[in-house]
């Protein structure tokens, strides 16, 4: 009985109030202590939040919020009181990577080209030396927002263990696993029924079921694993794979005809590649830019960015079904428009920003953030609007001893945790 009156002293109830540098409150910030995640929260419309940990007083909780400067603050001043709530305030930063971006913008002349190829040249000597080849394990508090007419109306937030293993690679690329153990959903209240109908419904296991390739094909054990811990693995997992900055710079070393460069300030470059890909005369086109931002002395990356704008037209449309339509359709959508929707068209931006940490002379993810803005449209001039912004921030590295993923790790389905905000 003493043991049980002991550890139920220690879960203390830690409260506050997040807002911005005007004092306006900052709704689904994410809020955790750093070394238990799981137990974080989100703030509501008002900006307040509250959890329960039963962690050291010292320990630190990190704030987030994607354009935001991220926060970290000792337990204790969040410690629960009748009287007082503690205000939490956090600095505006333009998104890393639209401030990179608009950086990056190339110089009116391009450089002369033996210059470019003995640039391109220092900056792979340096990749290739700063970036390992050995596997890497992260865990990473992954969020993932849906955003309608500006405002957040849900939010995932997923704990993972992400394995990268270089040896292991296809064409050049780290192959990466991916383990979700945590999974939460925040919605608020008022759109509560819609995402049940949308996100925590069984139609994506359904949609499974109709479409999994006979057993023994390739590719049925990579459909079961993309799928498997929830609808909203692939966006968590995708994020992290996105961007291969080594890959991609080594496949585009030689195409000097692409690349630009401009001096920033406090002693970085940034060096830009352009490509456009166009598929299927032309029904598929996508624009890609490629901004490496590099110590200007050292030639080492500092933080890489990508921004895309993706074209697709389909001829003469596809009808989809209600099901698959109820995924996309993350705002209002009556019943009679789905049924006369047919998909022509795809367009949309994609921005993608990775900011490193340096370890042992080695170099490893810190932080990604992706901004997606994105249209559906089809018949009659009706259009889905998709917004999305996702943010991933490494909580934990390890180096040394690492070994791949299980399958059974892999593929094994998290439940989630519907959690409302007020």
């Amino acid at each position: 009985m003493k043991t049980l009156l002991l550890i139920l002293s220690l879960i203390m109830a830690y409260q506050g109030r997040v807002v911005d540098q005007n004092g306006q409150p900052i709704p689904y910030a994410t809020v955790y202590p750093e070394a238990k995640p799981e137990v974080g929260t989100a703030t509501n419309n008002d900006g307040f939040f509250a959890f329960e940990a039963d962690l050291p007083d010292n320990s630190e909780v990190i704030f987030s919020f994607i354009g935001y400067e991220k926060l970290s603050l000792p337990l204790l001043l969040l410690r629960a009181n009748d009287t007082l709530v503690s205000t939490i305030t956090l600095k505006e930063q333009p998104i890393a990577l639209e401030e990179t971006v608009v950086a990056a913008k190339a110089s009116k002349q391009r450089n002369k080209r033996k210059q470019m190829a003995i640039l391109l040249h220092s900056v792979f000597v340096k990749l290739e030396e700063e970036f390992p080849d050995d596997n890497a394990q992260y865990q990473v508090v992954s969020d993932v927002r849906m955003l309608s007419e500006g405002s957040t109306w849900g939010m995932e937030q997923m704990i993972a263990n992400i394995v990268v293993m270089p040896e292991k690679c296809r064409d050049g690329r780290d192959s990466v696993q991916f383990q979700g153990r945590f999974c939460k959903r925040f919605f608020d209240a008022q759109k509560r029924a819609q995402a049940d109908s949308i996100l925590a419904s069984d139609a994506l296991e359904r949609m499974e079921r109709q479409s999994k390739a006979p057993a023994g094909t390739p590719n049925n054990y990579m459909r079961k694993a993309a799928n498997a811990v929830d609808s909203g693995v692939v966006v968590h997992r995708a994020l992290f794979a996105m961007g291969n900055m080594r890959f991609d710079f080594e496949q585009a070393m030689n195409d000097l005809r692409h690349w630009t460069v401009s001096n920033e300030s406090e002693g970085e470059t940034v060096l830009t590649h352009t490509q456009t890909v166009s598929k299927y005369l032309g029904c598929f086109k996508m624009t890609f830019q490629r901004h490496y931002i590099v110590d200007s002395r050292t030639y080492s990356v500092r933080r890489f960015s990508e921004h895309a704008e993706v074209k697709v037209t389909i001829p003469f449309g596809i009808k989809l079904n209600a099901e698959q339509l109820q995924m996309l359709n993350l705002v209002n959508m009556n019943d009679q428009d789905i049924e006369k929707f047919r998909l022509k068209k795809l367009r949309g931006n994609i921005d993608l920003n990775t900011i490193y940490q340096r370890r042992d002379g080695q170099v490893y993810t810190l932080e990604k953030n992706m901004l997606v803005n994105a249209f559906i449209l089809g018949s009659k001039k009706a259009e889905i609007p998709l917004v999305i912004k996702a943010t991933q921030r490494v909580t934990g590295l390890q180096t040394q001893d690492v070994k791949p993923l299980k399958p059974s790790q892999i593929t094994r389905r998290l439940k989630r945790e519907i959690v409302e905000i007020y």
